[in-house]
């Protein structure tokens, strides 16, 4: 049964009210090419019957990829003016040189119109048939099933796309039936085009020797996805919140054996969730390597990610944490005995220390040294590789101190060390005291109070 002009238009009315794209008065930037959809599109949000009253803004963009392409800007600055709707027109500043790139620059010019005008939406004039060529184009590219979900009906920053559920023979039944006139861009039968290949040869060989009714089949795989997905989307997060131990500073760790209980499927949903924290995306491969690594790697060990992201195993936890340069340190001296106060950095982490001789001050860590066994300047400083401390039982690196202590390798570079001026370790806040310059009753003293920085 063919669809009316009438029943589009209604229908169209119907969806709009039933997905609240739009509310009354909305300032509104329409992507307008002068095509087909963009120009119905129009139409429907100045015109159509019931449609909440829309501030309009008409916002075209010339990519210059073809020799006539400015004339499209005079065409739709009379149609608008027609219609009693702002017109906003740019244009690219270089060439262009394929379809991602030209999407591209759109948008910006789109999003940079809605800035200028105060528009909170954006709608572009996407129709069914292009959700069907946007998912066969990812199942050629070995697209996951987030691609294969298709093009969004809304995303961020405000962009809405309310012909998704039409078809391109519908629109064009509209177009006619309302006698509305479209620009026709012949770089859209240009065959250098993938998407163009698709729409004039794949399907419609698909549809005459493979699959009657490819299009719908597509669209339909794609509302499957965008469900399966938005499933996922609900209860990923919570998953995560439950295997997360802790979260300070750019630091999370999560429970290792917790995350290897799930299905492998389970796991790199997780994981990704958890990088994505951090505002890194993994492909394919980041996903896999991460895997892998989450199986295998052993404790101690890490995997650089994108973004300057570590992904560390330390002990039963797995650690993600923003690599911290070794330069981001900022060394405290104390010169001589008496009082005073200063800031160090360690690892990026702002510390400070208070020092007196006699009753010691407050402090999230407090130690006293004797004043006779103390060699001055001493300092707090972060702990190098070879660092040793002196025990009752003898001398031990400081990486296996560390180790001991359950101290996570990511958080080491964070962790001070007070040293004396013979370059002796005296002190590790929090972690462990060294034997030597230890005080006594009676005897002269500097008490040393560290607390992180307010």
């Amino acid at each position: 049964m063919s669809k009316t002009d009438t029943g589009l238009a209604g229908r169209f009315v119907q969806h709009v009210a039933t997905r609240r794209l739009f509310s009354a008065g909305e300032r509104v930037v329409v992507a307008v090419s002068g095509g087909a959809d963009s120009t119905a599109l129009l139409h429907l949000l100045r015109f159509a019957p019931a449609l909440p009253a829309l501030d309009l803004v008409a916002a075209h963009f010339d990519h210059r990829m073809r020799p006539d392409s400015a004339s499209d800007v005079a065409w739709l600055r009379g149609l608008t003016l027609a219609w009693g709707i702002e017109f906003r027109s740019g244009e690219a500043s270089v060439e262009l040189t394929g379809e991602e790139e030209a999407r591209d620059a759109r948008y910006a010019f789109l999003e940079a119109v809605a800035t200028q005008t105060g528009a909170s939406k954006i709608a572009t004039g996407h129709q069914e048939d292009d959700q069907a060529e946007t998912v066969l184009f990812r199942i050629a590219r070995g697209t996951g099933l987030a691609g294969l979900s298709g093009i969004p009906e809304t995303r961020e920053p405000g962009i809405v796309r309310p012909m998704l559920p039409f078809r391109r023979a519908e629109i064009e039944t509209f177009l006619a039936a309302h006698r509305l006139v479209t620009r026709n861009d012949r770089s859209n039968l240009d065959p250098r085009f993938a998407r163009n290949v698709l729409r004039h040869q794949v399907i419609p060989l698909i549809e005459q020797r493979v699959a009657p009714g490819v299009t719908s089949s597509l669209v339909r795989l794609a509302r499957l996805a965008d469900r399966e997905e938005a499933g996922w989307r609900c209860v990923v997060p919570e998953l995560l919140d439950r295997l997360v131990q802790s979260r300070d500073d750019g630091v999370l760790s999560v429970d290792r054996s917790a995350l290897l209980a799930y299905h492998s499927v389970v796991q790199a949903r997780l994981l990704r969730a958890a990088i994505e924290r951090f505002g890194v995306r993994l492909d394919e491969a980041g996903t896999r390597a991460v895997l892998e690594f989450a199986r295998a790697g052993a404790s101690g060990r890490s995997i650089r990610l994108p973004g300057a992201l570590v992904l560390r195993r330390s002990f039963d936890e797995f650690v993600l944490s923003v690599e911290v340069a070794r330069d981001e340190h900022c060394p405290l001296e104390i010169q001589e005995p008496g009082s005073g106060s200063g800031g160090f950095v360690v690892g990026g982490r702002h510390m400070t220390a208070d020092w007196s001789i006699g009753a010691p001050p407050e402090g999230r860590w407090v130690e006293r040294f004797s004043l006779s066994q103390l060699e001055f300047p001493a300092s707090f400083r972060e702990w190098y590789p070879g660092d040793r401390m002196r025990l009752p039982y003898g001398s031990k690196k400081l990486k296996k101190v560390f180790a001991e202590a359950r101290v996570p390798a990511h958080e080491r570079i964070r962790r001070p060390v007070f040293v004396d001026g013979g370059g002796s370790v005296l002190w590790i806040p929090g972690v462990m005291r060294s034997c030597v310059a230890e005080a006594t009753e009676g005897v002269g003293a500097l008490s040393i109070a560290v607390g992180e920085e307010l």
